[in-house]
């Protein structure tokens, strides 16, 4: 979702780094009890070294929702990770962003109305008796909305770590799964529960039955919507092969963001908190390459200096939306709080947010 960021005043941008960076902790320590700063893997360093609390999306909302004191939670990552926190809040808490530009390209290939055109569409062309033979299944990445129609028809959210899980119980629950955003996060945890391929079918947006025939559309199992995230699918097979050309002993681990191709050639795949323990546990002098975002493999890097980390393709791949956030914005953020202004406030309507939290609380009980 596009929002328009408030200008921050031209001040701000003469600052020194170390300047901004001394500020921002003398606003920490005068907004002390009233602040929560929650940090993704993913975003730069110079914005990681203020968090209070670091993982990944969900569990950041979660840890913040169980800190029941500080009445501001400043989520330093995109607009859908401070939606889930602002839906999982308490009522006397407000979650903000530090750039309300930071926002996610693959949560936004999948809109309400594009969705339920897509469900129209299966129920009158005979694919599905009723919608409720069809499950949705939503990755996280996901907007407020896009999970509260999925609570709406008893479905779930899912995380990348919990995925297979998820899409398991919907398995059982319906005839047919349809699972969005992410084609490939959805792709990979249906072949690991050995789904056969051709009861997997893409569905494209904008295409008449996105783009399949009546019979693809019956003999499918699970239906994929064509999203994906542009830093994961930046890594290629030929990556991995290269690597195990001139490193025979590295160990490949990837995201199930990337494309299947990318992890069946892998050693290992998992969320960002399964790369963490995975590197954490392998003993000096193991040598990785890790096909996720920049950021949280050069903090790896960093971190485990005794162990030969690599990003796993040549270039950057940076999440450059998330990137939106940087300390400049941060303490204009908390400078206004410290005056008494609150700003880039995330605020689901509360009709969403009832059907939403159903939806990840339904992800909890599975």
């Amino acid at each position: 979702m596009s929002l328009q960021q408030p200008e921050i005043e031209a001040e701000y941008f003469s600052l020194s780094e170390r300047e901004i960076f001394i500020r921002i902790a003398e606003r920490k320590k005068e907004l002390a009890g009233r602040l929560l700063i929650l940090c993704h893997h993913y975003q730069q360093e110079n914005m990681f070294r203020f968090a209070d609390l670091v993982g990944d999306s969900l569990k950041l909302a979660r840890e913040a929702a169980a800190i029941h004191g500080p009445e501001f939670i400043v989520f330093c990552g995109v607009h859908f990770m401070a939606e889930s926190a602002d839906i999982l809040a308490r009522s006397h808490q407000k979650v903000m962003l530090p750039h309300l530009h930071a926002g996610c390209p693959m949560a936004d290939m999948a809109t309400v109305g594009a969705v339920s055109m897509a469900y129209r569409d299966l129920v009158q062309a005979g694919i599905v008796q009723n919608e409720e033979a069809l499950v949705p299944v939503t990755y996280v990445n996901s907007s407020a909305a896009i999970k509260a129609f999925v609570g709406e028809r008893g479905g779930s959210v899912c995380t990348s770590s919990n995925a297979e899980r998820v899409l398991e119980w919907a398995l059982a629950k319906g005839e047919k799964v349809f699972f969005f955003p992410d084609e490939h996060l959805g792709r990979n945890s249906a072949l690991a529960l050995g789904i056969p391929a051709d009861q997997i079918c893409v569905w494209r947006r904008g295409e008449l039955l996105g783009g399949n025939s009546v019979e693809q559309l019956r003999r499918a199992r699970i239906l994929l919507w064509d999203g994906y995230c542009e830093v994961h699918m930046r890594f290629l097979p030929d990556h991995v092969r290269r690597w195990r050309l001139h490193v025979p002993d590295i160990k490949i681990m990837v995201h199930p963001e990337c494309a299947s191709e990318v992890v069946q050639v892998a050693d290992h795949y998992g969320s960002t908190e399964a790369i963490i323990a995975a590197v954490n546990k392998s003993p000096a002098g193991s040598k990785w390459a890790i096909g996720t975002e920049m950021n949280l493999v050069s903090r790896l890097q960093r971190q485990h200096p005794d162990k030969e980390i690599h990003l796993l393709a040549a270039s950057p791949c940076l999440c450059t939306t998330m990137d939106c956030n940087q300390p400049v914005s941060l303490l204009w953020l908390l400078d206004n709080l410290a005056a008494g202004r609150v700003v880039n406030q995330i605020k689901v309507a509360p009709d969403v947010a009832v059907q939403a939290r159903k939806s990840l609380e339904q992800m909890l009980s599975i």
